[in-house]
């Protein structure tokens, strides 16, 4: 946030309390070119086309964040009488010390004591409108009785985070957001997967890639359900969370899985209000969300029985329809298709089966996974490829174990003698029989 910007808002307000107070201080309306200034704010605004009184909200809503004491100051200024005067609006918060400016202040800064033009700045925090819409402002809860224009002015954090700073910082796991950013170091040709599986994987791509084309160019808005929604199937290690991630890296989109343990809580009415929350945030952020071990959620049904199954189904319930009206691309993964529920998988528009992988996924498996330095002649892919049934996670274990070994010894070398070895360990592990 530019200083001229700080100082046009000033400006704004030093506008309007002269105007009503009486004061003999001549104070013009203060004028910005947006549109030839540089900074995040003015870039956003002129990018969503906001006039000047949506402009004037905004900036208002930075005020506690960018003059923390101005508005004190400046109703002391032209108020030293420390007078009442309740069109301005604002509020004490519980701990901020300053006032915390309302949708009265907006009303009085953009349009003073103009009554009739009043009910139109109150529309501005419509549903209908930009701001909430997108996620952007909007007006705090007020008690009972209370008119709701009379609620404190919140602009989402993140644009907080924007226009003072430049960038948003990425949301971090916690309590009031239950997911975590999914990143890895692998690229998309690092993938590998049967032919069939990677079909359907590239069919979701090519819905990422053209459906707003589809929607807004050939006028299909009201014809398409919003977003798309995807079931991955298949048994631990096969690369459900991995293709997950490289989609998003892929696309250029974050990839966030969702913790169900922070969602799912015993206290009737938490879970619906955990996911509202992160749905929420999700909304207008391109972001694909990613459900791990789904079945959690969407196991299959029993009968009610007694108040906890009734409040289950309707967890359920919420969660498909917050799943269907939004708009980016849902994911959700199980490791058994016969835990999901067959009334939720007629909700999604792709079910994918990830195999475990052939030999000869394995085998492009063992080629990319073992370092170049640690090859040998005495290592049979082939072979290691043909007897063993082995995971891709499988094999990023048996491959680091096996290297370690070898490090340990003083050397570079890895044999099949070796790579069995840390294979039988791998099964073990598991419970399987070499």
């Amino acid at each position: 946030m530019t200083t001229e910007l700080i100082d046009y808002i000033k400006q704004a307000v030093r506008f309007r309390l002269a105007e009503v107070s009486g004061s003999d201080e001549t104070i013009d309306f203060p004028t910005f070119d947006f549109a030839n200034d540089d900074s995040e704010f003015s870039k956003f605004v002129t990018e969503n086309n906001f006039q000047i009184y949506e402009i004037l909200i905004l900036l208002l809503a930075m005020l506690p964040y960018i003059a923390p004491g101005f508005l004190t100051s400046i109703l002391s200024e032209y108020f030293p009488e420390g007078s009442d005067f309740p069109e301005f609006g604002g509020v004490k918060g519980k701990q901020y010390r300053g006032i915390l400016p309302t949708g009265e202040t907006a009303i009085f800064i953009v349009v003073g004591t103009n009554y009739r033009a009043r009910n139109f700045i109150i529309s501005i925090f419509n549903e209908e409108h930009a701001f909430a819409k997108k996620s952007i402002l909007r007006l705090s809860d007020v008690p009972e009785g209370e008119p709701k224009i009379s609620g404190t002015l919140l602009l989402d954090f993140e644009y907080v985070e924007l226009f003072v700073y430049g960038s948003i910082s990425k949301p971090k796991l916690s309590q009031n957001f239950p997911a975590e950013l999914l990143e890895t170091q692998l690229e998309w040709d690092d993938l590998v997967l049967n032919e069939k599986t990677l079909k359907e994987v590239n069919n979701v791509l090519v819905w990422m890639e053209h459906n707003n084309t589809l929607l807004n160019d050939f006028n299909m808005v009201d014809k398409i359900k919003p977003g798309y929604k995807v079931m991955f199937f298949g048994a631990p290690g096969v690369g459900k969370t991995l293709t997950a991630s490289l989609m998003g890296k892929h696309t250029g989109k974050d990839v966030y899985r969702i913790d169900l343990s922070l969602v799912i809580s015993k206290y009737i009415g938490e879970t619906e209000k955990n996911l509202s929350n992160l749905f929420n945030k999700a909304k207008n952020k391109d972001w694909i969300l990613f459900f791990d071990e789904a079945d959690a959620i969407f196991g299959k049904r029993t009968g009610v029985r007694d108040a906890h199954d009734k409040y289950a189904n309707q967890e359920v319930s919420y969660l498909l329809q917050r799943i269907e009206s939004h708009s980016g691309l849902v994911i959700l993964a199980s490791n058994y298709r016969s835990n999901i529920d067959k009334a939720f998988t007629r909700r999604f528009q792709s079910i994918i089966d990830f195999e475990s992988p052939g030999i000869p996924e394995r085998l492009e498996l063992w080629q990319k996974y073992i370092p170049e330095a640690f090859m040998s002649e005495e290592i049979n892919l082939q072979e290691l490829s043909e007897t063993y049934e082995v995971t891709g996670a499988n094999i990023v274990n048996i491959v680091q174990y096996a290297c370690l070994q070898v490090l340990a010894e003083g050397g570079t070398q890895l044999t099949n003698e070796i790579l069995e070895n840390a294979i039988r360990r791998e099964f073990i592990k598991e419970g399987r029989m070499v």
